[in-house]
């Protein structure tokens, strides 16, 4: 591999989901406290642009817009001249695909960092191994483990999630609306990437009963338009339907940001709005219905000393189970009154 001279003019590449994104930014940061003068960009997916903006380590964002002005061969081709315009001399590709260590490498970027795999990571100038598949370690500290090629070595997996003004306005307001407090509401997310890694309605709606049984809390069902059924589904079985508000489908990533940092705690599946809870600071649980390697608890954990999980025994998490994670949390923390 040719050595790495001194950088000035970095891009990152981070085009997936919320969680991936919001794992990243340990990797951003180290690499800002390494090339300090060096100008950071980031390439992301149109849906994830709040969690990048507002972050201080990050100069600009490019937009890989792959249903609208990037689609397509010639959409293609002017996402490789836009990238080329920009001058880069170095690209870490944290979203392995072909579209981007192709785009990279015909953008004429010199410095090319990445996994090695079978999706044209010989277009790479400095391979890593793809070792992820494995999960033995955190997502986190896979994307810091890119970085020791150009001399960017740390252990720091502090997340960084920015608030946006406009959003901290809605929730303010909203808020207001519901006649609540910071902390006087739970949130629980029903939904995840993949069906199979969705704990039972049934048992939401128990947890949820319970939860305002036990301690009187508001609970906000929250999640994207897609987990609306779900959400309605868990409703529906509930015995407290006045207790709860559903925001399922209604909110943008940034207000769902804004509303979470004022949450007690969340509850979800093993999904993005986890990352982004632990990311804001509040406990969070997280359950694992699945333990296969890659995508198992040891890679994809909530981060920080609020983050907490669940691993399902053959794919069962029960009730009691969550129930007794959440009273430690709450004792722990010195934050709730019984009723």
């Amino acid at each position: 591999m040719p050595p790495v001279p001194l950088l000035r003019n970095i891009l990152i590449v981070r085009t997936d989901r919320i969680g991936d994104v919001v794992l990243t930014t340990p990797a951003i940061k180290a690499l800002r406290r390494r090339y300090p003068r060096a100008r950071l960009s980031v390439l992301i997916a149109p849906s994830t642009v709040d969690l990048v903006n507002g972050n201080p380590y990050i100069d600009d964002i490019l937009i890989d817009e792959r249903d609208g002005r990037h689609k397509g061969l010639f959409g293609f081709l002017r996402l490789v001249k836009e990238i080329r315009l920009k001058q880069f001399d170095a690209v870490i590709i944290f979203h392995t695909k072909r579209r981007y260590n192709l785009a990279c490498c015909a953008a004429g970027i010199p410095y090319r960092l990445g996994y090695k795999n079978n999706k044209l990571g010989f277009l790479l100038t400095h391979p890593l191994k793809d070792q992820r598949f494995k999960g033995e370690k955190h997502e986190a500290q896979y994307c810091l483990d890119v970085l020791k090629a150009i001399d960017v070595v740390s252990t720091d997996l502090d997340m960084f999630v920015p608030v946006q003004k406009e959003a901290e306005a809605w929730a303010a307001r909203w808020m207001e609306q519901e006649h609540l407090k910071a902390n006087e509401f739970m949130v629980v997310h029903a939904g995840a990437s993949d069906p199979a890694k969705c704990w039972m309605p049934a048992n939401f709606a128990t947890l949820m009963d319970r939860l305002v049984e036990h301690y009187g809390f508001k609970i906000v069902l929250m999640g994207a338009s897609q987990t609306v059924a779900l959400s309605d589904e868990i409703l529906r079985q509930t015995s407290k339907r006045s207790q709860f508000i559903d925001m399922t489908g209604q909110t943008s990533l940034a207000q769902t940001a804004s509303l979470l940092r004022r949450a007690r705690l969340l509850i979800s599946n093993d999904s993005g709005p986890v990352h982004v809870g632990a990311g804001v600071g509040i406990p969070v649980v997280s359950l694992f219905l699945r333990d296969q390697p890659g995508i198992n608890a040891e890679r994809w954990k909530p981060l920080g000393p609020k983050g907490f999980f669940l691993k399902g025994k053959s794919g069962l998490i029960q009730v009691d189970e969550v129930m007794a994670l959440i009273e430690q949390i709450l004792q722990k923390n010195n934050q709730y009154e019984i009723f």
